[in-house]
């Protein structure tokens, strides 16, 4: 038997190359509570190793943001407060996605990996709906200060701030590295 590559995009690959990072641009329909449980059920079946299913979320609606925005923004100095302010209230909704941190370097690489492809699969599935999604690891989840704004235990890591909002046009695609320039093959 020999292997075939099938010249003809499958739907996972279609939705591969079309999802794109969706920063700004958000239309006004409302992300609720019920689509992105819905997405995080769908998500969750995502490799993890030892079952361990890492991962959690903190979910904070467009009624939400403006509180939780003046508080992110109270982390900076004073002279970027107003514009993280800003920046925070941008999309229609976030989701907080932390991980359970194990002392063991290589479960914590699991976990990291685990959260990771975990978040893939919410972003390939909300895409489908037009629901745009961005992966944002700015300063502030690196405060501190953060997690007892969220209330998370030490035992976690944020992993990021998943900016949402519909949008109505998708972003351009922007070009890929070439996989020869990537690939190379081990030969003893």
């Amino acid at each position: 038997m020999t292997d075939t590559i099938n010249k003809h995009p499958s739907a996972v690959e279609k939705v591969i190359r079309e999802r794109r990072a969706v920063k700004n641009d958000y239309n006004d329909k409302r992300v609720t509570e019920e689509v992105v449980r819905d997405l995080l059920e769908k998500s969750i079946w995502a490799p993890t190793h030892g079952l361990r299913q890492p991962w959690n979320f903190i979910f904070i609606d467009k009624e939400n943001l403006p509180d939780f925005a003046k508080k992110v923004a109270a982390t900076y100095p004073e002279e970027r407060q107003q514009n993280r302010e800003d920046y925070m209230n941008i999309p229609n909704a976030v989701l907080i996605v932390t991980m359970e941190e194990p002392e063991k370097q290589k479960q914590w690489e699991e976990n990291y990996g685990a959260v990771a492809t975990m978040i893939q699969n919410f972003w390939l599935l909300a895409w489908e709906l037009k629901l745009g999604v961005v992966w944002k690891t700015n300063p502030h989840m690196f405060d501190p200060k953060m997690k007892d704004i969220l209330n998370i235990p030490d035992n976690q890591k944020i992993v990021g701030f998943i900016h949402l909002g519909y949008f109505d046009e998708a972003p351009e695609p922007r070009e890929r590295l070439s996989i020869d320039d990537k690939f190379s093959t081990y030969q003893a």
